[in-house]
């Protein structure tokens, strides 16, 4: 896995987590001010998974999408695409769930630095 940092046109920073295989898995669902921040949302994200909601829904232009929210109900993680199936998003999401503790001790490669 590897986690990318995007600017948005508006000049705000988010994350994209990025399959060995190079598809997309999820993306940030929050804007950030600055690189170091949006890396440090992250991290905050990987060390407090056991903390964060989530769930899968309806997507406005038709299938699946899933979020994750902090204690506070802000959507902070969510599907990178959309999905057909409900099964299929709802493997994703367990997926995404699943990978979040083990990238708390990921070192420099997960951010490309090593």
């Amino acid at each position: 896995m590897r986690c990318l940092i995007d600017i948005d046109g508006a000049g705000g920073f988010g994350w994209r987590l990025v399959a060995p295989n190079g598809r997309p898995v999820a993306v940030s669902l929050t804007s950030h001010d600055t690189h170091d921040r949006c890396r440090a949302a992250f991290e905050r994200l990987c060390e407090r998974y056991a903390e964060v909601g989530g769930g899968v829904q309806h997507s406005t232009e038709g299938g699946w999408v899933w979020a994750v929210w902090d204690r506070s109900g802000r959507h902070v993680a969510g599907s990178a695409r959309t999905y057909e199936r409900h099964a299929t998003c709802r493997t994703s999401y367990e997926r995404f769930r699943v990978t979040l503790p083990q990238l708390r001790y990921s070192g420099p490669e997960l951010w490309g630095d090593a």
